[in-house]
């Protein structure tokens, strides 16, 4: 942006002024980030719902991988989600955030198999000011529904937050949120072999994804529904 340097003349500045005004406002719409009013999450399933009273206010663009380890299940053995790895992105490319698994503070953990004081949870945290929030998928709340789902990618899904922290510094952009959808999937499927006999146990696949993630806050006039 060029300096607003004004000159001596009275009717010049006055002039010169304005016209900086102008500018440093649209300098300061540009820059502004999306409000709920700009995100315009498309139609789901209607298992995936997000609860009336909730309106999304941030959308940010998945890429990283769905990570799997072959283990023992049932009276088999399969390939086991045990993390995301992802970056979610803007519309302008700008980091936005992390995304992962991790134990949630405010519940304890109920898992004997897993060494950790807090349930292990599907984690979000700010890029800018580390507030991050953790969510479950309850049981219903996930579908492959091929009038929606693309061939191949994992499922959409409707994330209701159980946890919610702000960044060390009191960083707040996330502990608002209520629920996450996560949509528009692509790829991040378990893959079909490397997993088939007891030899395999332990073997990692580290599966390419992308997803769009759609944050939600209660609508103004309406207490918290994440719940």
């Amino acid at each position: 942006m060029k300096n607003c340097n004004i000159p001596r003349n009275q009717t010049t500045s006055r002039i010169l002024l304005t016209a900086c005004a102008s500018a440093l406002a649209v300098a300061f719409a540009v820059a502004r980030p999306a409000y709920a009013d700009d995100v315009t999450p498309p139609p789901v399933p209607a298992n995936i719902k997000v609860p009336a009273g909730n309106e999304a206010f941030l959308l940010g663009h998945g890429v990283g991988t769905q990570n799997y380890v072959c283990l023992p299940s049932g009276t088999g053995i399969a390939f086991t989600l045990f993390t995301p790895q992802a970056t979610l992105f803007s519309d302008d490319d700008k980091q936005l955030t992390t995304h992962f698994f991790s134990p949630n503070p405010i519940e304890n953990n109920t898992n004997p198999a897993v060494v950790a004081a807090g349930m292990i949870r599907a984690t979000w945290q700010h890029s800018r000011d580390t507030s991050t929030v953790w969510g479950q998928v309850k049981p219903g709340n996930s579908s492959s529904d091929p009038g929606f789902v693309a061939p191949n990618a994992i499922a959409w899904l409707l994330v209701t937050v159980v946890g919610a922290e702000n960044g060390p510094t009191g960083g707040d952009t996330l502990t608002k949120t209520t629920f996450i959808q996560r949509l528009n999937t692509s790829g991040g499927v378990a893959p079909s072999t490397g997993c088939s006999s007891p030899t395999d146990v332990g073997n990692l696949a580290f599966v390419p994804y992308t997803a769009d993630y759609f944050f939600y806050k209660a609508a103004e006039g309406h207490a918290d529904h994440g719940n």
